[in-house]
Parts: C-alpha cells; sequence; structure tokens
C-alpha cells in the first residue's frame, strides 16, 4: 500500500523558519571580511557618532546634503531625521550589498552605487551645481596619499563657498601618518579646520572634525 507524504511535507515546511536578511553588524562584518580596506571599521557607526558628524546639517531651508561612504546607513538615519522631508540627500555607497540596503531602508535619501572621488559628475547628473554639507563615513587613515588627494579634491570642488565638511578618524588611529596626513589636507583645502570632541559610545572609540569654507 502506498501512503502520501504529502502530509509530512507540509508539516515540515511549516517548521522551516523563513530565511532572514543579516543585520546590520552581521552584514557590516560580512563585507568587512570581503573588503577590510574598503569598510575600515567591523562594526557599524554608533547613533552618538552619527549625532556628532551630522551636526552640520541645517535646521532650516532646502539644502543638499551629499553623505560619502554611507555604509549601513546610521548617517543616512541622522540625515534624513534632521532633514526632516526638506532639501536634497544623496548617499554614496560603492559596495553593492549595503546600497542595494539603504535603498530598500532610507527611501527620502538618493542612494548611488559609486566611487566617491566622481563627485563632481555624480552631482552634474542629476542637476545639482554645489552641496551644502558633505558628511563623511569614508575610513580616511587607511587610504593612501593618493585617494585621500583625490577624495578631498572632489569633496572641495562640489561644496558651496559657506559650505561644511565632517569626517572623522579613529581615535587610535590619530597618531598614526594617514590620520595625520588627511588633517594637514584637511587645513590645505578649508580656511577652517575645527576639532569635535571624542565619541567614547562608539567601537572604536572616533574623533570628529569639521571643516568650513573650502579654498578656492
Amino acid at each position: 500500500m502506498t501512503t502520501s507524504t504529502a502530509p509530512r511535507t507540509a508539516r515540515h515546511c511549516r517548521l522551516c523558519k523563513p530565511s532572514q536578511e543579516p543585520n546590520d553588524y552581521t552584514l557590516f562584518l560580512r563585507q568587512w571580511v570581503r573588503s577590510p580596506a574598503r569598510m575600515g571599521a567591523i562594526a557599524p557607526s554608533s547613533r552618538h557618532l552619527a549625532e556628532a558628524v551630522c551636526a552640520p546639517v541645517p535646521e532650516r531651508g532646502e539644502p543638499v546634503v551629499v553623505e560619502l561612504g554611507a555604509g549601513t546607513g546610521p548617517f543616512t538615519a541622522e540625515i534624513q531625521h534632521r532633514l526632516a522631508g526638506r532639501g536634497r540627500h544623496l548617499a554614496v555607497e560603492i559596495d553593492p550589498l549595503l546600497a542595494q540596503r539603504l535603498r530598500h531602508r532610507h527611501t527620502g535619501a538618493e542612494v548611488i552605487q559609486r566611487d566617491a572621488v566622481h563627485l563632481r559628475h555624480l552631482l552634474d547628473e542629476r542637476g545639482i551645481e554645489r552641496a551644502d554639507v558633505v558628511v563623511s563615513g569614508l575610513p580616511w587613515a587607511l587610504f593612501p596619499p593618493a585617494t585621500q588627494h583625490q577624495l578631498l579634491d572632489a569633496t572641495a570642488a562640489v561644496l558651496a563657498p559657506a559650505g561644511a565638511f565632517t569626517a572623522f578618524t579613529y581615535l587610535h588611529a590619530v597618531p598614526l601618518t594617514p590620520a595625520r596626513r588627511f588633517r594637514e589636507l584637511l587645513a590645505d583645502r578649508f580656511e577652517e579646520v575645527v576639532p569635535g570632541r571624542t565619541i567614547w559610545r562608539n567601537t572604536p572609540p572616533a574623533f570628529v572634525l569639521h571643516a568650513r569654507r573650502p579654498r578656492p
């Protein structure tokens, strides 16, 4: 006598757990393993660091805010909160998986999966002449000199005369040559560079830098 296996199969399927996408930490760590130099850290930035880095985003008007290295989106979320539907927010992320998640999660941001060195071209494509604020989540202390130069030149080229640029370096990297070189390049390209506070409630602790008024 033949016994049907349909009920058993159905019962087995009911016990199966639906596939779930990885959380931010897991996805970030997975992408870090694939490309540690690109990611720069093994965990997403904390809310406390996001608040400090995104502080220059204006509370009024219709500003253009450009975000570099959006990652899993902690800065993206803070920028969206501060803009509250105003202006334009371009989030540039080179990693395709991270960019896909950003598009799904932050529909108010224009997510662009490209290299930030092409920033001038990316704005031209969208009919944007200048950015009021550029917020960086990039691992500057890991970049070689040529990449630091390219990225800062691209950033200064798109900022409005009174524009603001904010970045951070991890506290343990501050004495290292790449981090010192980055601060020197900031001083060369901006009239004002102000050290912010150290964010201890981040993994690892981070040091914020605010730059204003790009030099011609």
